[in-house]
C-alpha cells in the first residue's frame, strides 16, 4: 500500500525512511509538539518550501534545466491570492479566483518562456529566465496601485481559517484551537498531496523520459522523443506547482510584497536546499527544506545562547555573536556539501546500496 502511495519510489534506506517518517510526524503534530507562534510559523514555512523546492527540482534535478524564474511563479501565486482577497474581501470565492487566475497566468508565461527559450542551450536559457524574473519583480514594485508597491498588500482570509475564529476556549496540549490551527492543517494536507503528485509525475513514463533527456538530450531526441515538448511540459508543471506554493505562503501570512515572494534571495535559498537535500529526489527537497528553514530560523537563538555561555572569553564570544549567523549558515552549507556531495538522500542511498 505504501509503495503505491509513494509511486513505487521507496526510500531504499532505513535511515532515510526513519528521517522521512520523523519529518512527517513532526510536521503533522508540530502545533502540539512545539507550542508557540514562532514554531508554528516555521513549520508552515517548511511546508511551503517543501513544495517550492520539489517543484524546482522537477526542472533542475529531473530534467537538467537551470532556471532563475522560479520565484516569479512563486510570486504570481502569492500575488494572485493577495490581490483577489484585498479587492473582493475575505471570502472563499476571492481565494478560488485568486488561485485560479494565478495558475492561468503562470501557465501562459511558463509556456511562452518554454517555447521561445528552451530551444537555446544551458546558460543562455538561465540568463533569459533571470532577466524575465528581474523584470517581473520591478513591475510588481512599480504598479503600486495594483500590487501595493514596495509596501505590499495586507488582506484577510475567510473567518474559518483566521486566528479570530475559535472552536474551543481551552488550549489543547499548549496549542490554541482556532482558525490558525485549521489553516496550518489545510496547508499540511495540501503540501502532502502536492508532494505525492510530484512523486507520481517523476516516476511515470513521462518522468523517465525527462531523466533520459537530462542524461543525454541528443540520444533521447535520436530515438524519437520530442525534447522541446517534454522540456516545455516540465517547465509548465514546475511553474504551476510553484504557483500553488506561493498561494500557500500568502494564505498563511495574509500579506505579500516583492521581498516576501519575488526576492532573488529566495531563489538562492532554493538552490542551496536542492544541493543540501540532493538533486533529482523529491525526498531531498523535503529534508533539505526542513533543515535549511529550521537553521535559518533558530541559528540566531542558538548563537545567542552560545554567546552567553562563553561571555567570559571575549574572543570566543565575538565568534558566536548572533549578528554573524549568516557566516555560520554558510559554514554549515560548505560542510554539508563536503560531506554529502550528492546530497543527504544520495549519500544515504549510496551507503544502503554499499551495505547490500
Amino acid at each position: 500500500m505504501s509503495s503505491r502511495i509513494l509511486s513505487h519510489d521507496l526510500p531504499r534506506s532505513r535511515w532515510l525512511a526513519a528521517i522521512l517518517v520523523a519529518l512527517l510526524l513532526g510536521l503533522a503534530f508540530a502545533p502540539f509538539l512545539f507550542p508557540g507562534v514562532k514554531a508554528l510559523n516555521v513549520a508552515a514555512k517548511v511546508l511551503v518550501f517543501v513544495v517550492l523546492v520539489a517543484s524546482f527540482d522537477l526542472l533542475l534535478g529531473y530534467t537538467g534545466i537551470v532556471s532563475f524564474a522560479h520565484t516569479m511563479f512563486f510570486g504570481i501565486g502569492a500575488y494572485g491570492v493577495a490581490i483577489a482577497s484585498s479587492r473582493m474581501g475575505a471570502g472563499w470565492d476571492a481565494l478560488a479566483l485568486g488561485v485560479g487566475a494565478a495558475l492561468a497566468l503562470s501557465f501562459v508565461l511558463s509556456l511562452a518562456i518554454g517555447l521561445f527559450s528552451l530551444r537555446v542551450r544551458a546558460i543562455f536559457f538561465a540568463m533569459i529566465t533571470l532577466a524575465v524574473a528581474s523584470a517581473f519583480q520591478t513591475l510588481a514594485s512599480q504598479l503600486s496601485s495594483f500590487t501595493g508597491g514596495e509596501d505590499g498588500l495586507t488582506f484577510k482570509m475567510p473567518e474559518l481559517i483566521s486566528p479570530s475564529f475559535e472552536f474551543a476556549e481551552e488550549p489543547f496540549l499548549g496549542a490554541s484551537l482556532d482558525g490558525r490551527l485549521l489553516c496550518y492543517y489545510g496547508l499540511f494536507v495540501l503540501a502532502v498531496g502536492l508532494v505525492l503528485a510530484l512523486l507520481r509525475i517523476v516516476n511515470s513514463p513521462f518522468g523517465r523520459v525527462l531523466q533520459a533527456i537530462r542524461e543525454n538530450e541528443f540520444r533521447a531526441e535520436a530515438i524519437g522523443y520530442r525534447v522541446v515538448v517534454y522540456r516545455t511540459t516540465a517547465a509548465v508543471l514546475s511553474a504551476l506547482f510553484a504557483t500553488l506554493a506561493g498561494a500557500m505562503l500568502a494564505i498563511w501570512l495574509r500579506y505579500n510584497g516583492p521581498d516576501t515572494s519575488l526576492s532573488f534571495e529566495i531563489m538562492v535559498d532554493i538552490l542551496l536546499i536542492v544541493v543540501i537535500g540532493g538533486m533529482g529526489t523529491v525526498y531531498g527537497a523535503a529534508i533539505g527544506a526542513t533543515l535549511f528553514v529550521v537553521a535559518q530560523s533558530y541559528l540566531q537563538d542558538l548563537l545567542r545562547l552560545a554567546n552567553e555561555a562563553v561571555s567570559g572569553v571575549p574572543w570566543l564570544a565575538a565568534v558566536f555573536t548572533p549578528d554573524r549567523w549568516l557566516l555560520w549558515l554558510g559554514l554549515l552549507f560548505v560542510l554539508s556539501v563536503y560531506h554529502f556531495p550528492t546530497g543527504i538522500v544520495g549519500r544515504l542511498r549510496a551507503r544502503a546500496l554499499a551495505r547490500r
